[in-house]
């Protein structure tokens, strides 16, 4: 039975991309919208996401390591905030989480306005003793921290231990999904904890086939409660229910590396990897569609990118507040990019 759904799924996500050329894009960028205080530079932007106000906009921002070598560390000598929240206009308005990561990846604001962050670093690039990395650690609005996920700088596969946690998010009931992790040969798992972090079950490991993953890179739940997680080196989204069985997979949204549905049921997915060797004939670029049945609707092809260079370009990370204006979070341009419908 799972081998039928797999090749329904497949042959119904190439129909889907069958007039990729025909997709509209009624947005427009605005340029210089965020806006960092005293200076500072912007290091790479990591995921975002909205408040429960519908308003505000949180990131996370790598620190102040504008070196590409530096590149997935770049908070680990920084002292500043890589946990920011910006008004409606660009401005920063809370901050914090100094010290606290080395490779801060994932964001989920919880519908309590609760912030959790994970952090991905590689284990080879956590310093001997160094207490950071490989968690999730869950702070309240005002940075004061509530919980922790994991072992901090410590790997591992059991129940307690996460490789390189990419993403994080939670249900209405609480219960807490991370897709554990960032690495081809990592975990390659999904995590579920209830409210108070009891670890309840997982599933998933390395492979191509359905409930299978090559670096889970994003997560997140549909207003139908289903999971979805961006299963990004397969070039595919994998839907499942939240005891982890599998319902679906999606490939009419590119290369996968962030996912989020607003109030009116439309899923946004941001690919900044299609090139030539890592998804051959598609195009970077964020695209919208009905997250019910996945129709594709319009798609917003990245301004600049050479899909002949494997290098992820432009937004990696997505977010839509309640005016459906798009922020994309881009760590290689080091931007948090905001997109305004000025077409129906």
């Amino acid at each position: 039975m799972r081998t039928l759904v797999f090749i329904f799924t497949v042959i119904f996500g190439y129909c889907l991309t069958a007039h990729a050329s025909g997709y509209s894009n009624p947005y427009a960028v605005v340029e210089d919208w965020a806006k960092l205080p005293q200076g500072r530079t912007f290091g790479a932007v990591g995921d975002v996401d909205i408040d429960p106000d519908g308003e505000h906009i949180w990131a996370v921002i790598r620190c102040d390591a504008t070196e590409r070598k530096k590149f997935g560390s770049e908070c680990l000598d920084s002292n500043l905030d890589p946990i920011i929240k910006f008004n409606k206009h660009g401005e920063v308005v809370a901050s914090f989480g100094a010290g606290m990561f080395i490779w801060p990846h994932g964001l989920e604001i919880d519908s309590q306005g609760n912030v959790w962050v994970t952090d991905a670093v590689k284990s080879k690039r956590i310093p001997k003793g160094d207490k950071r990395g490989h968690q999730v650690i869950k702070f309240s609005n005002t940075g004061e921290v509530l919980m922790v996920l994991g072992i901090p700088g410590e790997v591992g596969t059991d129940n307690k231990h996460f490789n390189q946690p990419a993403d994080v998010v939670v249900a209405d009931n609480g219960d807490i999904f991370v897709a554990d992790g960032h690495a081809l040969d990592g975990n390659n798992r999904v995590m579920k904890f209830d409210s108070k972090g009891k670890f309840i079950k997982a599933w998933g490991q390395t492979g191509y086939a359905p409930g299978e993953f090559r670096m889970l890179h994003t997560i997140n739940i549909d207003m139908r409660g289903r999971i979805f997680v961006g299963d990004r080196f397969n070039n595919r989204i994998q839907l499942f229910d939240q005891e982890g069985d599998f319902i679906s997979q999606w490939t009419q949204f590119g290369r996968p590396s962030g996912i989020f549905f607003d109030n009116k049921d439309n899923i946004y997915v941001a690919d900044s990897e299609s090139d030539n060797e890592q998804n051959p004939g598609w195009e970077m670029g964020i695209r919208i569609g009905d997250a019910h049945l996945g129709w594709v609707k319009h798609f917003i092809k990245l301004p600049s990118g050479d899909p002949r260079v494997k290098r992820g370009n432009g937004a990696e990370f997505i977010a839509v507040d309640s005016s459906g204006n798009i922020y994309g979070g881009e760590p290689a341009p080091r931007k948090l990019t905001k997109y305004v419908r000025v077409r129906p």
